[in-house]
């Protein structure tokens, strides 16, 4: 490890709470990769709402409200908090690094020093890397990103060849595994017509991009001032993001009032509006809750539709190879809204908060 400093640059945090709880730490202990273990360093790292989830607590169970980053408010500090459970601090969040491998353990491959990667977020156990209940996420169980330096278990690590930027690289990580995931378990192909609400930010333009990718017929659902950039994406058609009749809405813009599949990061108040829309057999894969968590389900629409649900967290190990393949193949592209170097991770996560952006927000190193 010639060449690599004792301390680094890190984003802490240090509780579930304000934004405050998030510290600048100009000097912390540098990582030493273990014997299957890489170190990288980091060149940008990738907002995503998990990150304010994590420091408000708001996968606590007594959380009911939208993620606006301020659930600290209505739990205790003995709250469990993070998304598989307790968390343990001081944290270093950042799930979407993108970086360079600049060392490696006694059993990680030589072959991985100098190479540009990305990070398959989930971390596994390798001897058994199919069973979910051993799997956990990286900037919650276990630090992130969001410092110069990130110690990582080899078979996480995925080089990639590309022109992309760096910044551009850390849009990819969280944001498109979980929409790959959603659509893979939904099983989602060119006959099918997939609603995606909440089209605009980072989970939602790529949803919209891989099932493009598949030969589906997508349809956004987005606020007017987002319809121009989202358009760029080339759905089917876009909706408005809470019309007040969504089947005649998609009547008018498709010429059908049923889609087959509905893939939702929204949840909330509007949730039994888009499950009516849902033909008979098809298919509700979710991945997150950001309008709120809690939401009024009519169970003779799910028996007498004949409809599956799907939960997505944890994702098989091929997804991430994938995403590797598209981006190099260019079949995607990054959706970057802004960057901010790392010690504005404050103005980066109140403008994520404000949701004005559309893809995703990134804070850079270099």
């Amino acid at each position: 490890m010639t060449n690599i400093p004792k301390t680094m640059r890190a984003m802490v945090l240090t509780g579930h709470g304000d934004i405050d709880k998030l510290v600048f730490k100009p000097d912390w202990p540098t990582p030493s990769p273990r014997s299957d273990e890489v170190l990288i360093k980091v060149h940008a790292c990738g907002l995503n709402n998990t990150d304010v989830n994590t420091r408000s607590g708001w996968y606590d169970k007594s959380v009911t409200s939208a993620t606006s980053g301020d659930a600290y408010q209505s739990i205790d500090e003995q709250s469990e908090g993070g998304w598989d459970g307790s968390i343990q601090f001081p944290l270093i969040q950042g799930g979407d690094p993108c970086g360079t491998v600049v060392a490696v353990g006694e059993h990680a491959p030589n072959k991985l020093i100098g190479k540009r990667c990305i990070i398959d977020t989930v971390l596994r156990d390798w001897e058994d890397p199919l069973n979910i209940k051993r799997c956990s996420y990286l900037g919650s169980a276990r630090d992130g990103g969001f410092a110069d330096y990130i110690a990582i278990d080899h078979r996480n690590v995925h080089p990639i060849e590309t022109d992309w930027t760096s910044a551009e690289l850390s849009t990819i990580a969280i944001a498109y595994s979980t929409a790959e995931n959603m659509l893979v378990r939904a099983g989602v192909t060119e006959n099918d017509t997939v609603l995606i609400p909440g089209a605009s930010g980072g989970v939602g333009s790529a949803l919209l991009q891989l099932a493009n990718l598949r030969g589906a017929r997508t349809i956004a659902m987005v606020s007017d001032e987002k319809r121009e950039q989202v358009a760029k994406l080339k759905p089917n058609a876009i909706l408005p993001r809470s019309p007040k009749d969504l089947s005649s809405a998609l009547q008018e813009a498709i010429g059908q009032t049923k889609v087959s599949v509905i893939a939702d990061i929204v949840g909330g108040s509007e949730f039994p509006k888009r499950l009516e829309v849902l033909d008979r057999g098809g298919r509700y894969t979710c991945s997150g809750a950001i309008a709120g968590p809690l939401v009024e389900l009519d169970l003779r629409t799910l028996y007498l539709n004949d409809l599956t649900f799907f939960g997505n967290t944890i994702f098989k190990p091929d997804i991430f190879p994938n995403l590797v393949r598209y981006i190099e193949n260019n079949q995607i592209v990054p959706i970057l809204a802004a960057t901010y170097p790392l010690a504005e991770l404050h103005a980066a996560q109140k403008a994520f908060i404000e949701k004005q952006h559309i893809g995703n927000i990134v804070v850079t190193m270099d």
